[in-house]
């Protein structure tokens, strides 16, 4: 119990200093979840992309499979779902209760100098954390590297499916003059992902 504990507390500490949405959380999430020994680098990326492909939040999707990976070294479902609970609570409840507070005092606020400074400081951090976010996963999918002290393997298949990927949404966008679904061009990842690493033969 004592390590639900742990992942209440731990996604509750994410949850009350991350600005900018899921992306931005991304990051935080890694670093904890790595250091408490909850999971590797890699299990984490393959998580991101469990989050990234599923509906909702991806913020909240995280927490959710990383609280229910947890809850089941405990022992059964009812753990697993006590886990993810206890993940999802600590990770929405900063969120909740300061936009409540928020709701009810932003208009008078927005007339501080100073909030208007502490808000338009904010900006260029999160950006700063989605593109960092964006780089890691970036060199940790094509080249295997998530430290400096990582040797440089280049893994062509998935370049392969960025690049399929890549020009299935150009072809689309140039053709109808719209953008192609972003559930399509998941779907269309995960299949190529089956056939060039193996699954289907």
């Amino acid at each position: 119990m004592l390590l639900l504990l742990e992942v209440f507390l731990t996604f509750l500490k994410i949850g009350a200093v991350s600005f900018g949405g899921g992306y931005a959380m991304i990051p935080l999430v890694t670093d904890e979840v790595i250091s408490h020994g909850w999971m590797t680098y890699e299990e984490v990326m393959n998580f991101i992309a469990v989050a990234e492909s599923t509906p909702g939040p991806i913020a909240i999707n995280m927490a959710t499979f990383i609280g229910a990976t947890q809850g089941a070294t405990l022992g059964g479902i009812g753990f697993s779902l006590l886990g993810a609970f206890c993940a999802t609570l600590g990770v929405v409840l900063p969120s909740f209760v300061i936009i409540l507070v928020v709701a009810s005092v932003i208009k008078g606020l927005l007339h501080f100098a100073g909030v208007k400074a502490f808000l338009e400081g904010l900006r260029p951090v999160v950006v700063g954390l989605i593109l960092g976010t964006a780089v890691t996963m970036f060199l940790s999918v094509m080249f295997s590297l998530s430290t400096v002290y990582d040797a440089f393997s280049f893994d062509w298949k998935a370049l392969i499916i960025f690049a399929i990927v890549a020009t299935t949404h150009l072809v689309y966008k140039k053709i109808t003059k719209k953008k192609i679904s972003p559930i399509l061009l998941i779907i269309i990842s995960a299949l190529f992902g089956l056939l060039l690493y193996g699954v289907i033969v």
